[in-house]
């Protein structure tokens, strides 16, 4: 019998010579396999061979006649859906590694705080060193072996990187743990394997406090939209946190004082900021290119993105991150005699531990005096 092109019902029926026969083009990897039987007869069985997850594998769609042509191709093009939606169609139950990623970000979504790049750095990190490789395996089918292989190269070049994916893998395995698709989470056997890190870490670049008034003053001469350069001043005079001050809204300050809600800090409680007479000052030059809300709008009168601060310090050639900032200031309060609580307190982290309980006065009062020394230091 001549081989067809593509598969038809009558060739499917009288086929009795054994072989592969593929559905040709179109056919979305379909082929029909004929082969005797011990009892003289013909076993026809559909099969389907597909990539997933960059392996190439060969998936069965059942037997002939209980599927027939039709239904085998219908079943072929639904598999290759799936295939291009980032789906395996071998485990239609179990999600792969890139659908159990979309859920756990999903489920931490709402406790991101406004303009947080969580997210962001999530999607970016998986789609680099992730789920290229694993992406399109079912998350049961994962093991300490696969794990390691995407950790091994991050880890050891860029040991930031690697902590942060192994960190955010075990997340998505401890979610497909409670789920019931797995019983373990292979990420600590995996990081267990990897050489240890030395414990150094870097920091963020900080400027010596010294230098701070001269990158002030190229800030300010930067051209460009003014805000940013008002917001970066603004937080060097306050030590407060980058987003904390780009989402700021001119109903939390009150006078002298600025009160960040919770959603907007890192420690999760309302903090309060002494604001010096040069912060002031800054507040006065920002309601000119403000808008009624937000106190350092970008261009468009959104919440200025976290990269326009990089992008104005790399104009202005100063060394220094934004966070860095909090560094100079906490290093200048040490070699101003400014009491340890204090300093913490300024920079609005938390007392933990038996003093923490006790020790509930946030010394917005003390601070006041230490917020307009360092105001009149560095302006």
């Amino acid at each position: 019998m001549r081989r067809p092109k593509t598969l038809t019902a009558a060739f499917v029926r009288s086929v009795s010579r054994p072989g592969r026969y593929g559905d040709g083009r179109g056919g979305h990897g379909l082929s029909l396999l004929v082969k005797p039987t011990k009892n003289g007869r013909w076993s026809k069985t559909w099969s389907q061979y597909a990539r997933i997850g960059g392996s190439c594998t060969s998936m069965g769609l059942g037997s002939y006649p209980a599927v027939s042509l039709a239904e085998a191709r219908a079943k072929a093009l639904a598999n290759r859906k799936e295939i291009a939606a980032g789906r395996d169609p071998r485990t239609p139950g179990v999600p792969t590694l890139a659908e159990a990623t979309e859920r756990v970000i999903a489920l931490h979504r709402d406790t991101w705080k406004p303009g947080s790049r969580a997210e962001a750095r999530w999607r970016s990190a998986f789609a680099r060193d992730v789920l290229p490789s694993l992406g399109y395996r079912p998350v049961d089918g994962i093991a300490v072996g696969d794990v390691l292989g995407v950790l091994a190269g991050p880890w050891t070049s860029h040991p930031a990187t690697g902590r942060f994916l192994a960190q955010r893998l075990s997340q998505v395995f401890r979610w497909a743990m409670g789920s019931g698709y797995r019983s373990d989470d292979p990420v600590p056997a995996a990081t267990a394997a990897l050489p240890r890190h030395n414990g150094s870490r870097a920091h963020h670049a900080a400027l010596p406090h010294t230098e701070l008034r001269e990158a002030l003053r190229r800030v300010r001469s930067v051209d460009g939209h003014p805000s940013a350069a008002l917001c970066w001043t603004f937080i060097a005079l306050t030590a407060c946190r980058s987003a904390e001050a780009t989402g700021a809204e001119w109903g939390e300050i009150d006078g002298g004082t600025w009160t960040i809600p919770p959603a907007r800090t890192k420690t999760g409680r309302e903090q309060r900021v002494a604001l010096s007479g040069a912060a002031l000052a800054v507040l006065q030059q920002a309601r000119q290119v403000s808008n009624d809300e937000l106190v350092f709008p970008s261009p468009r009168g959104k919440v200025m993105a976290s990269n326009a601060l990089h992008r104005l310090l790399k104009l202005a050639a100063v060394d220094s991150t934004t966070h860095g900032l909090r560094t100079s200031f906490r290093s200048w309060a040490a070699e101003s005699g400014v009491s340890r609580e204090v300093a913490e307190a300024a920079l609005g982290h938390v007392v933990k531990g038996v003093e923490g309980a006790y020790q509930r006065s946030d010394l917005l009062e003390q601070r006041r005096a230490v917020m307009e020394a360092w105001g009149r230091y560095i302006s």
